[in-house]
């Protein structure tokens, strides 16, 4: 149970409400509209792979290319890595994580008041320095990311997520599986385990050193990349004993972008695996539920060069 997050798309579980339901001394078991019988268990492993963020600007040409041959592997493997020496410090991840607690035991009225209007400049200039070497690794001309997708006006969505221990984990998820919309997701946590990816069918758990950051890639990556690098599946999971945070950042196109295949790519692959659609008519569709559980990656797949897959 998550107090932001919802156990169904279309609806979104209130946070003050969960909040109230967990701390209740009656609480012994998962309420009828929170139940989710699951299998919840994540294999740990070592293979997650893991990118040093410093070495991306690396003088020497061949400690760079190491680490863009680990960022392509990461999202052509897994859609998902573990970031290292972003140049973060330790007080200020914690102190994010400190303030998204506070923030959860504000009143609603008061939580209005810190609603964001824009996000911080260095977490865009983190995202677009990640996009601009994935395009090197998808042998794009330097700034064509930056240009097609309209970075500079780049959409971005900070979220926290509260995760109350649960009495019933196996009757409950914290959030059930998903894609993200957008090109790269962010997140933090407050050291309590939860977050799960999917690889090879199989769910594995993130184990993360302290002071690192997950990333994942997202749809819109996905689409942008004409299915090179894949959108990963992944889940939040809950626990009896400890309250886990997470801080999440999705980073993604200008709302007005209309995302497609790269050009240069679907040259090369001769044809595009996706059709085109706003960025902003994607997430709105994403929220709506439109689709109806369809996920809307596979309503923008195209089938064979000549069909497109029926629209949803």
């Amino acid at each position: 149970m998550a107090a932001t997050a919802p156990m169904k798309p279309s609806h979104i579980v209130e946070n003050s409400f969960v909040k109230a339901l967990a701390e209740s001394s009656i609480l012994n078991s998962v309420p009828s509209q929170f139940s989710f019988a699951n299998d919840s268990k994540g294999f740990d492993s070592d293979s997650i792979p893991i990118v040093d963020f410093s070495l991306l600007a690396s003088d020497d040409p061949d400690q760079r290319a190491k680490v863009l041959r680990d960022l392509d592997n990461a999202c052509r493997e897994w859609g998902f890595f573990v970031l290292i020496n972003h140049g973060i410090s330790d007080s200020l991840l914690k102190d994010i994580i400190e303030a998204s607690l506070e923030y959860f035991e504000l009143p609603k009225e008061d939580k209005r008041r810190y609603e964001a209007k824009s996000s911080s400049d260095p977490i865009k200039s983190g995202t677009r320095k990640l996009l601009q070497d994935i395009g090197e690794n998808l042998e794009l001309e330097e700034g064509y990311i930056d240009e097609a997708l309209k970075l500079n006006s780049c959409f971005q969505l900070y979220a926290a997520n509260y995760y109350p221990p649960c009495p019933q984990p196996d009757q409950a998820m914290g959030i059930p599986a998903h894609t993200d919309h957008g090109l790269l997701t962010f997140l933090i946590h407050n050291g309590v385990a939860g977050l799960q990816i999917e690889h090879n069918g199989e769910w594995f758990n993130t184990n993360s050193p302290q002071n690192s950051i997950l990333v994942n890639t997202a749809d819109h990556l996905e689409i942008f990349s004409n299915g090179r690098y894949k959108s990963v599946k992944h889940r939040a999971v809950v626990n009896k004993e400890a309250t886990r945070i997470s801080v999440v950042m999705a980073n993604g196109a200008a709302p007005d972008a209309i995302v497609s295949p790269a050009g240069p790519l679907v040259e090369r692959d001769g044809r595009a695996y996706y059709r085109p659609m706003k960025f902003i008519e994607y997430v709105e569709t994403m929220l709506s539920n439109r689709f109806q559980g369809k996920s809307n990656l596979d309503c923008l797949k195209i089938q064979d060069d000549t069909e497109l897959k029926t629209r949803c």
